[in-house]
C-alpha cells in the first residue's frame, strides 16, 4: 500500500468557559498544566510522536499566550517541509469568525488545498492522554470509510458532556448524537456508554466536501461533533476507532487507556491530581513517548532552612525549576516554575502555577493558584468557603478555590 500524506489540524480556538477563570485571559489550550506544560502539548506531542509533522493549529479567542507558546517551543525543520503553523481566524469566507470547529475547517480549507493531502488528521486541543495517530490513521484505510472516531468508554454520569457513539457489531457508526440528556449503556456494561474523543481521521476529498455542504446549509451549528460527523454517519461512512486497541511505546497497565477531558475546573484539578502519586494514573516518565514542551531557563529547585531554622520539605509532589521552598511544607501539590515557598507556609493538594509567592505562615488547601498571585503572610485559601466566596475567589461545588492571574489575596 502506497503511502498516504497526512496532514494535521488541531482544534485549538475554544473559550474554555467551564475553566473560568483560568481561561480569562488566555485561550483554553494555552492553559498550563503539570507544572511545565501547555494543554495543548498533549495535543501536539502525540501527533508529532506518531511521525505527523505538518500540522496547523487554528486559534482564536484570546490566542496570544497560545500563539506565542506554539512559535517558542514546536519549532520544526523548515527544509524538509515540517511545522506546526498557528492560524488565527482570517474571514477567508465572509466576514464572520469562526462560527463553529467545522466552520473553522472550512474557512481554511485554504490549508488543505495547499498541503494536498490524502488524509486529514483532526484533533482538539484540550485533552490529557497518549494516542498513536499513525495506529489510527492505518485503521481507517483499512475501515474503507470515508471517516473515522476514536472512541472512549466513560461513565453515565458524564453523557451530557461528549459525543455519544452507537455501533452496528462491524466497526461502522450507527448513531452519534452530540452531549444528549441519556443514552442506554453498552451490552456488556450498563453504566458506561462509547463516547468520542474529538478525535477524528478523515479521507481529505470527503472532509472538504462534507464541509462545503456543512456551510450551504441553514439548520447547522458548524460543529465537527454536531453536525459533520453524522453527515457520514447518515451515509453508512463513518468507522469507529477503538482507543483501547491503540498501544504506547513505553505505556504500563496503570496509563495505557489514561484519557482525560479536562473541561472543568474540577476534571482538570483531578487530572493534575493523577500525576503525583508513586505510581501515577498518568506517567510524565515515559521517555520512549515523551510529552515535550518549552524549556525553562530557572535554576534547579530548592529546599532551604528559612532564618528561623525550618526545614523546606515537598512530599508526593511535583516542584519545577526555579521553585524556592524555604522552611514551608509542600504536599501532595504541584509547583511550577519559579514559585516561592516561605518559612512555616503550607500547601497541600493544591496547583500553583508560575511565580506565585506564598508569604510566611500562609495556608493553600486544596486550591489552583493562577500564575503572579502574591499570597501576603498569614493568609488562608481554602481554608474556609464562606471567606473565600467574600473575597472574590472562585469556589466549585466540590470545595475547590480558584485564584485567577494575579488575583489579589488580602491577608488572614
Amino acid at each position: 500500500m502506497a503511502l498516504k500524506k497526512v496532514l494535521a489540524i488541531v482544534l485549538a480556538g475554544g473559550e474554555g468557559k467551564r475553566l473560568m477563570p483560568l481561561t480569562a485571559d488566555r485561550a483554553k489550550p494555552a492553559v498550563p498544566f503539570a507544572g511545565i506544560y501547555r494543554l495543548i502539548d498533549f495535543a501536539l506531542s502525540n501527533l508529532v510522536n506518531s511521525g505527523y509533522l505538518e500540522i496547523v493549529v487554528l486559534t482564536q479567542y484570546k490566542s496570544h499566550s497560545l500563539d506565542r507558546h506554539i512559535s517558542e517551543t514546536w519549532r520544526m525543520s523548515t527544509q524538509l517541509q515540517q511545522y506546526v503553523a498557528s492560524v488565527p481566524a482570517q474571514q477567508r469566507r465572509g466576514k464572520s469568525w469562526f462560527l463553529g470547529s467545522a466552520n473553522a475547517i472550512y474557512q481554511s480549507l485554504n490549508l488543505i488545498h495547499d498541503a494536498n493531502p490524502d488524509i486529514v488528521v483532526v484533533i482538539g486541543a484540550d485533552h490529557v492522554y497518549r494516542m498513536d495517530f499513525e495506529q489510527m490513521v492505518a485503521a481507517h484505510i483499512a475501515s474503507g470509510a470515508s471517516a473515522s472516531v476514536a472512541a472512549v468508554r466513560q461513565p453515565m454520569n458524564l453523557v451530557d458532556q461528549f459525543g455519544v457513539i452507537q455501533t452496528d457489531g462491524s466497526g461502522r457508526i450507527s448513531g452519534f448524537v452530540e452531549k444528549p440528556d441519556s443514552t442506554p449503556g453498552l451490552p456488556d456494561d450498563p453504566n458506561s456508554f462509547l463516547a468520542s474523543m474529538g478525535n477524528y481521521v478523515f479521507t481529505a476529498d470527503a472532509l472538504v466536501s462534507a464541509l462545503e455542504a456543512d456551510a450551504a446549509r441553514l439548520n447547522t451549528q458548524h460543529d465537527m461533533g454536531g453536525d459533520i460527523i453524522p453527515y457520514f454517519v447518515e451515509r453508512g461512512d463513518a468507522a469507529v476507532y477503538d482507543f483501547t486497541a491503540n498501544d504506547i511505546p513505553g505505556s504500563t497497565d496503570r496509563d495505557r487507556q489514561y484519557w482525560r477531558d479536562v473541561g472543568t475546573l474540577d476534571s482538570y484539578y483531578d487530572a493534575n491530581m493523577d500525576l503525583i502519586s508513586p505510581l501515577p494514573l498518568f506517567n510524565l516518565y515515559n521517555l520512549q513517548w515523551p510529552i515535550y514542551t518549552r524549556q525553562s531557563v530557572s535554576p534547579p529547585p530548592k529546599f532551604v532552612r528559612s532564618a528561623s531554622g525550618g526545614s523546606g520539605v515537598a512530599r508526593d509532589s511535583i516542584v519545577s525549576s526555579g521553585v524556592v521552598v524555604s522552611g514551608g511544607e509542600v504536599q501532595g501539590s504541584i509547583l511550577a516554575t519559579d514559585v516561592f515557598v516561605d518559612e512555616r507556609a503550607s500547601i497541600t493538594d493544591s496547583v500553583v502555577m508560575d511565580k506565585v509567592s506564598v508569604g510566611p505562615g500562609a495556608v493553600i488547601r486544596r486550591a489552583i493558584i493562577d500564575k503572579n498571585v502574591r499570597v501576603p503572610a498569614g493568609a488562608t485559601i481554602g481554608v474556609d468557603r464562606e471567606l473565600d466566596l467574600s473575597r472574590g475567589y472562585t469556589v466549585t461545588e466540590s470545595g475547590l478555590t480558584i485564584l485567577s492571574k494575579g488575583q489579589m489575596v488580602l491577608p488572614g
